[in-house]
């Protein structure tokens, strides 16, 4: 098949890029740094000249809320449009789990109304939400480290591997849309703060960690709201078998 992936030069993106084409298909990079804009739709008519389905694994900024909100409404219009006249028949959202559980969260508030032009839009889908990602600790602790102290939310999670992630993404792409899909998530649940605790001493960092709620993440997200729901798709690699890798 000849398939797109928006985001293919991000984390997840490049990871699917890299699974779809194991697999013997075309893949149509779509990315800014590429000489596609999602933003302004240049150059989208083109690159998807052909195209039979869409992986959708851009991201988008977490500031506040309008922005987030802007962003996702903008990119996802232009892209579903040209789409459409392109004659593509299925769109592969990734999405978050949790995201309907939360509020106060811009870059929630920007998945949720993502969600919603696919889910209404002109082309048949479906929507993938994942639980974080087994480096999120990490990147939320890089975003307030000073010093070498960082604060972090002490969320519970079940995260998922993003190799893991990219490889259902790229199933789904060559099958037919299904809707919403289940929660997909990893095999076991972590704290926040001992997940970046970790991947800091594998990668031999040493970095004070400070658990609090008053940062970007509030008490709304704390219990078990950023958990996989009932029936979700458990992916098969550990938080420990991905630490392993990490250097």
């Amino acid at each position: 098949m000849r398939i797109a992936v928006a985001g293919a030069t991000g984390n997840i993106g490049s990871l699917t890029v890299a699974a779809l084409e194991r697999d013997g298909h075309d893949v149509v990079r779509i990315s800014r740094a590429l000489g596609v804009d999602l933003m302004t739709g240049d150059g989208l008519d083109a690159a998807l000249t052909g195209v039979e389905a869409v992986v959708d694994a851009t991201n988008g900024p977490a500031g506040r809320r309008e922005e987030a909100v802007e962003f996702f409404t903008t990119t996802t219009g232009n892209l579903l449009a040209a789409e459409a006249r392109a004659g593509v028949r299925h769109h592969v959202l990734l999405s978050i789990a949790g995201i309907h559980r939360v509020e106060g969260n811009a870059h929630y508030a920007g998945k949720r109304e993502q969600e919603r032009l696919v889910a209404a839009g002109p082309v048949p889908w479906t929507i993938v939400p994942a639980t974080q990602f087994h480096d999120f600790a990490e990147m939320v602790a890089g975003w307030t480290e000073q010093d070498g102290v960082a604060t972090i939310a002490p969320l519970l999670v079940q995260p998922v591997a993003p190799a893991d992630v990219a490889a259902v993404l790229a199933e789904i792409a060559t099958g037919a849309p299904l809707g919403r899909h289940a929660d997909l998530a990893g095999p076991e649940t972590q704290d926040l703060v001992d997940m970046a605790r970790r991947t800091h001493q594998a990668r031999g960092r040493e970095v004070k960690l400070v658990p609090t709620w008053s940062g970007l993440f509030g008490t709304s997200m704390a219990g078990d709201v950023l958990l996989p729901g009932e029936g979700a798709r458990i992916a098969p690699t550990t938080f420990e078998e991905w630490l392993a890798t990490v250097r």
